[in-house]
């Protein structure tokens, strides 16, 4: 069992930087992959990026690769989203997700959830 909890939303200009944290409670978080997902108005929920328990593979989507960069700190149990030149369409709501399983960009493959962090960016 783990629990979730993200911070570090807020509004932003385009081409801005915001750095979201999670900070997970429970057992053994370093045996979890974690993920961030994010939904828009309108929008079905997202995958954005996913590292592996052991932190040497993550995975990005198309439209944030070499934008958004994914890590974790085990020793702080927190993955962290550093997001450099933010455009209006990475608007949404921000979500931490963990599992136990294989590293996935599917949303129904993560077990456990936070309950999000409102990003906004401005153009």
């Amino acid at each position: 069992q783990i629990q979730l909890v993200e911070s570090g939303g807020g509004l932003v200009q385009a081409g801005g930087s915001l750095r979201l944290s999670c900070a997970t409670s429970g057992r053994t978080f370093s045996n979890y992959v974690m993920g961030w997902f994010r939904q828009a108005p309108g929008k079905e929920r997202e995958f954005v990026a996913a590292l592996s328990w052991s932190g040497g593979r993550p995975s990005y989507a198309d439209s944030v690769k070499g934008r958004f960069t994914i890590s974790r700190d085990n020793a702080k149990n927190t993955v962290y989203l550093q997001m450099n030149s933010l455009k209006p369409e990475d608007t949404a709501v921000y979500y931490c997700a963990a599992d136990r399983g294989y590293l996935s960009q599917q949303s129904y493959a993560y077990d456990y959830w936070g309950r999000g962090t409102q990003v906004t960016v401005s153009s």
